[in-house]
């Protein structure tokens, strides 16, 4: 999505009001999705622990999330996302006003301006806490900056979940994400077993992970650090840039990145708004037939460009899932329906390439082609 739209629907999002209202009819109708596989962690666990830890820690239960009946009241929930700067986001917010429209919910999304804002999402914690939002979903920039934001909405009487991205947060109602440690382990295996293929003993490998400080960011790169640990060939890690997830700023970095190594890589793993911004660079060093390109995470952007034989594949953190996940089990809360809640469920990964591409199931990870973010869903207006 064009920067310049973002910052426009940036501008809009005040709490409360049918943000784009008009465009809901394009949320998509309600759908049925499959149970979504998934672990389910319950205490007791590691305290101020990420989801990783407490995938270590906890008593883990394999199985199946399934979609929640309707509600019973019309609920408000507030989406605190940090951006809306790359496709990830679209798809958390295709299925967040999806499944809000099923459920009868009210939705809103707060995007944030980037992961170098921190400042606008705690102070749209403020207002999502002055405003007297049912539940609130934070996907928090830092792994410990949004904990006293977190903190003073459940002081207020708010259930408070979190989505996708990993805090250190012990005030959080029920964490939905992925094992970020897994997305990094998942993209760097496939390296390995395609550098085996093509007879190769060693590779140097370079990363362009996203935002220092971000908890999945840091759990890319411990992945990644894991896997070539484990690795049956030697896997150097030649360098690692991070920075926001802005696609000139990921640019520029990989353009620095290919300047200094690019005679000695071999593979080049990226964040979903940093691997695609490589591909210029790459073409423009003429070294895109030498290094091959690969996703910690999967986008529409990055289906389409493995399917053009540009980027050779991408783990999956399901996204689309996720932001079902999430907003089922805020409903379930909210409902009062179960008696033990799991401190953090963990949606499976995928890893999707050439070899699988043609069976995929892209619609638990990625919007419809052409879908355009929504920002609000409301039933009484609706």
């Amino acid at each position: 999505m064009p920067i310049p739209s973002v910052r426009k629907l940036m501008v809009l999002s005040v709490l409360g009001l049918g943000i784009l209202r008009a465009g809901a009819e394009q949320a998509a109708a309600p759908a049925k999705f499959a149970p979504i596989p998934v672990l389910s962690i319950f205490r007791p666990l590691q305290a101020n622990g990420s989801a990783d830890d407490a995938l270590a820690s906890g008593r883990v239960v394999p199985g199946h999330y399934a979609m929640a009946p309707r509600a019973g009241k019309r609920w408000r929930i507030a989406f605190l996302f940090p951006h809306l700067k790359d496709p990830y986001w679209t798809g958390c917010a295709y299925a967040v006003v999806s499944e809000a429209r099923r459920l009868g919910v009210a939705a809103d999304i707060l995007p944030a301006t980037g992961y170098d804002d921190l400042r606008g999402q705690l102070r749209l914690m403020d207002q999502a806490i002055a405003a007297k939002y049912d539940a609130i979903v934070i996907s928090p920039i830092g792994m410990t900056a949004n904990n006293a934001s977190i903190a003073k909405a459940r002081a207020a009487g708010i259930a408070v979940f979190e989505l996708a991205n990993d805090s250190r947060s012990d005030d959080l109602n029920i964490k939905v994400t992925t094992s970020l440690r897994g997305m990094g382990q998942e993209a760097t295996r496939w390296v390995v077993r395609d550098a085996q293929q093509r007879g190769l003993k060693s590779v140097n490998i370079a990363l362009l992970p996203g935002p220092m400080g971000a908890g999945w960011v840091k759990g890319e790169v411990d992945g990644t650090r894991i896997a070539a640990q484990e690795a049956p060939i030697a896997v150097n890690i030649i360098d690692i840039r991070y920075g926001d997830s802005d696609f000139a700023l990921q640019a520029q970095l990989a353009t620095q990145m290919l300047a200094r190594h690019g005679a000695k890589l071999d593979y080049l793993i990226g964040c979903t708004g940093c691997a695609p911004a490589a591909l210029a660079p790459l073409k423009k060093a003429g070294l895109d037939g030498k290094i091959r390109l690969v996703a910690y995470d999967l986008t529409g952007d990055i289906a389409h460009l493995i399917r053009n034989k540009e980027i050779y594949a991408a783990a999956d953190t399901k996204g689309v899932s996720q932001g079902r996940v999430v907003i089922n089990a805020a409903v379930n809360l909210l409902e009062g329906r179960g008696k033990e809640l799991p401190h953090t469920i963990l949606v499976q990964l995928g890893v999707v390439d050439q070899s699988n591409f043609s069976t995929y199931p892209f619609d638990t990870s990625i919007a419809p082609d052409g879908y355009k973010p929504v920002l609000s869903y409301d039933p009484a207006r609706n």
